[in-house]
Order: structure tokens, then sequence, then C-alpha cells
């Protein structure tokens, strides 16, 4: 993804293909990529580590990652599984 002035919107019953899709898409030095999970109510096991291969390329291209919309159920997911902290989280 080049320089994204649009939130990418991920859909809650695709999460992992969805997030796969972004993490092809990054560019290195992009500066930002913008994930909204509003239409996110849970993520299953691949999603999550499709949520954390996301993380891992964004930081390997220097790309910082924000995502919006996380209720919270997936937002306790993300902490237990340490990665809420590699994200911007806003409402």
């Amino acid at each position: 993804m080049t320089l994204i002035d649009e939130w990418l919107a991920i859909d809650g019953n695709q999460v992992a293909r969805d997030l796969r899709d972004a993490a092809e898409k990054l560019d290195s030095g992009a500066g930002d990529a913008f994930l909204d999970f509003k239409s996110v109510r849970r993520i299953d096991p691949s999603g999550l580590r499709a949520l954390e291969d996301f993380a891992l390329a964004a930081e390997e291209k220097a790309v910082h990652a924000t995502v919006r919309g996380v209720n919270v159920d997936v937002y306790k997911v993300l902490k237990l599984a340490r990665l809420s902290s590699r994200f911007s989280m806003v409402n």
C-alpha cells in the first residue's frame, strides 16, 4: 500500500484473508496503514495469526499500523496475544 488516506475495511467473515491481502500490498516506507475493524465481532486463531503476520510485515517495512473500531472482546484477545501494543488503536 502506498500512503493510504482511507481506512481498509476488514470483513468480519474473512479477517485472515483480508489481512493477508493487506500485508501483501504494504510498501516499504509507505508511512501508515489504516485498518477498520468495525465489522469484526470476533477473531479466530487464523485471523489472529494473520494479524500478527500483518504487524510483522508492517514493522519490517517501517509502516505505522493503526486500527479503529475494535470491540472490547476483540481487544481483549489482542491484549492476551500481546498484539495490541503493535498497533495504534483509535475509536
